[in-house]
């Protein structure tokens, strides 16, 4: 949440709609006006240098008031400026809480709830159709709704839906496979919806709002599919503040999205937000929603050099600060506030402290004294935090370089049993998911008995290509004759074991 920056804007008026906590705010941030309630969205820059925001909207008469939003409709918003203000400039269609991404084949994709658009160009003509999902025998999460989409680095696209199910789709617009059982969300006792997903040149982030107690939370991720909480709060009410303190004090904010650098970096914030209740919204009265855009401090950019483990005994590590036109790393950092280590360590103050600096050409090289690093076997991406001599916040994410980021994800569906000459066999289809090929693996299948996890079968899963799948038989003993009804698990050994839980009923292979 420290990332919020100032919000940016020319007109500050108090002659529009909204209650008194709202009043007055830059209606020129975002997209707003007096006939249309806008909702969702997100912000992309096109080829020609443009922000394009895809947001949805209803007519704000509208019998129900912002309870018409199940008939709202797509806007295409173009603005010379990320921040707006946005002019619609067409109308797609039917939808809601829309999202743009690009397919593999460089197409672009507007996800709207149960369906999409896809276009050659942002300006269109967009086609509607649908995806298709394949839960491959897995409880579908709360539903298919509120989805995010993060091409990965082949261009495939890992998915995040509502209730924190992950999916992959070879391309974007091919069938997207549901590779988790459980949600990746934080273990508390939340309400979450409004998940938002992207990738940068580091790692995979996720965002998800938990409305009920308005706060959100903040995950990161190495391969898209397996995922760590941060500690902190990701954004709260409270968050849309003017350079000079004044506070667009928003009841909710929802949809967030990220507009997105060369880097993946995000560098700006987009949410749907409300003044009231949504409840409380009427047709013709002076309430409404609109899409507003939060700058957001894009982090820096950052290389460990060392080529070293990192673990209890490492005595210094090595940071180079790359220059960008907005740091100059040589004279712009407070040397002394630096923090280096995993984010429970430095987001609380703690970490690595530096012992030595150097100039190399532009950027600065950081020696840090390794005591108090924080960092595990299971750390991917440790974080430096810092300030300027500003005062401003400084912090930024580096891959290690002993990680291997692109790994296979090898995937099973449920098995299936039948009996052979008295003999139960076990068939369960693996595919791999991951963007690198596998090497030979074994999987174990466990059945759940008077609440003890047993073991009935052992098989062998061959090298896989990305993308490629194959059915792996084994013998099964001891397998109860409500073997249908009961919990299964399918554990794949690989340097790393997952684990794979299927509900009782029936499974299979998959359809070709």
């Amino acid at each position: 949440m420290d990332r919020f920056l100032p919000m940016t804007g020319n007109l500050l008026s108090e002659d529009t709609w909204g209650a008194d906590n709202v009043l007055p705010r830059y209606i020129d941030n975002g997209i707003e006006d007096r006939d249309w309630s806008y909702w969702g969205g997100n912000v992309i820059r096109g080829d020609d240098g443009r922000y394009h925001l895809f947001v949805c909207g209803w007519p704000e008469n509208s019998p129900r008031g912002h309870m018409q939003w199940p008939e709202s409709v797509v806007f295409h918003a173009v603005s010379d400026n990320a921040a707006g203000p946005f002019v619609r400039r067409s109308q797609i269609g039917k939808g809601h809480n829309p999202e743009i991404f690009r397919a593999k084949d460089g197409r672009y994709v507007l996800y709207v709830i149960d369906g999409r658009y896809v276009a050659d160009r942002l300006e269109g003509p967009w086609e509607y159709g649908k995806f298709e999902f394949d839960a491959r025998d897995r409880r579908i999460i709360e539903g298919l709704s509120n989805l995010s989409f993060a091409p990965r680095e082949d261009g495939s696209v890992v998915m995040v839906c509502r209730g924190g199910g992950i999916w992959i789709s070879e391309t974007g617009l091919s069938p997207y496979n549901q590779v988790t059982h459980e949600r990746v969300y934080p273990d508390v006792d939340g309400r979450f919806e409004d998940p938002v997903i992207w990738r940068d040149h580091v790692q995979y982030h996720l965002i998800v709002n938990d409305w009920l107690g308005r706060i959100a939370y903040y995950l990161r991720s190495k391969d898209g599919v397996s995922w760590v909480v941060d500690p902190g709060e990701a954004y709260a009410p409270g968050i849309a503040v003017h350079s000079d303190g004044r506070l667009e004090d928003w009841f909710k904010y929802e949809r967030m999205k990220v507009l997105q650098d060369e880097h993946g970096r995000a560098i700006q914030a987009n949410f749907a937000v409300i003044d009231v209740l949504k409840r409380d919204d009427k047709p013709g009265d002076r309430h409404s929603s609109k899409n507003i855009s939060i700058p957001l401090n894009p982090g820096m950019l950052l290389t460990i050099v060392d080529g070293e483990p990192i673990t209890a005994d490492t005595e210094s590590i090595r940071v180079r600060i790359h220059a960008e036109p907005s740091l100059d790393p040589l004279s712009d950092i407070a040397i002394d506030s630096l923090r280096f280590g995993a984010s429970t360590e430095v987001n609380f103050g703690r970490g690595s402290k530096p012992i030595r600096t150097e100039a190399v050409g532009r950027d600065l090289m950081v020696t840090f004294a390794a005591a108090g690093h924080g960092i595990t076997a299971e750390e991917f991406a440790p974080k430096v935090i810092g300030r300027t001599k500003g005062g401003a916040l400084l912090h930024g994410f580096a891959r290690l370089p002993t990680v291997e980021y692109l790994e296979p994800i090898l995937s099973p569906r449920k098995p299936v049993f039948h009996q052979e000459r008295d003999v139960w066999q076990g068939a369960v289809e693996v595919r791999n998911f991951g963007q690198v090929a596998s090497k030979p693996a074994s999987l174990q299948i466990t059945i759940l008995r008077d609440g003890t996890p047993v073991e009935v079968g052992v098989a062998q899963i061959p090298a896989l290509e990305p993308y490629q799948k194959t059915i792996v038989t084994c013998a099964c003993r001891d397998l109860p004759e409500n073997h249908a009804e009961v919990e299964i698990a399918v554990t794949v050994d690989t340097p790393k074991s997952t684990v794979s839980r299927f509900p009782g009923g029936r499974g299979g292979p998959s359809r070709s």
